[in-house]
Formats: C-alpha cells, structure tokens, sequence
C-alpha cells in the first residue's frame, strides 16, 4: 500500500513532497530521510510531514510505519 503522507525522518523513496502545513515543495532523487520543511521556523507547523505528490512514498524500512 503506498501511503500518502510521511513524517519528518521517514525513510522514503525518489520523488516529489508537499509540505503537509504550507505547500513547500521538495523533489529527493534517492532514498533518504525526509528533512523538516525548510520554513519550519517561519510559519507554524502542526503536521510536522510531508504530502507525497509522486514516488512511492515511506520505504517499507521506515522508522514511522505508522504515519
């Protein structure tokens, strides 16, 4: 199941991310940890993760299965 949102430090895979609380956008071109939004400290942030817009989302190795 690809799942649809991922939370700071989530392991995932290449593809496109919205900011779950202001729209960022962010593209990541190989596996890795989802940073925080980069305006983290600029706007409020309750949702602290990320909407994916392409790519498969949390790899199956992620430390936050459950969000």
């Amino acid at each position: 199941m690809v799942q649809k949102f991922a939370a700071y430090g989530s392991d995932v895979a290449s593809g496109t991310y919205k900011c779950a609380d202001c729209g960022y956008k962010y593209s990541n071109q190989s596996r890795k940890s989802m940073p925080p939004c980069p305006d983290l400290n600029k706007k409020p942030h309750s949702k602290h993760g990320w909407y994916i817009v392409s790519g498969q989302g949390d790899a199956a190795e992620d430390p936050y299965p459950d969000n």
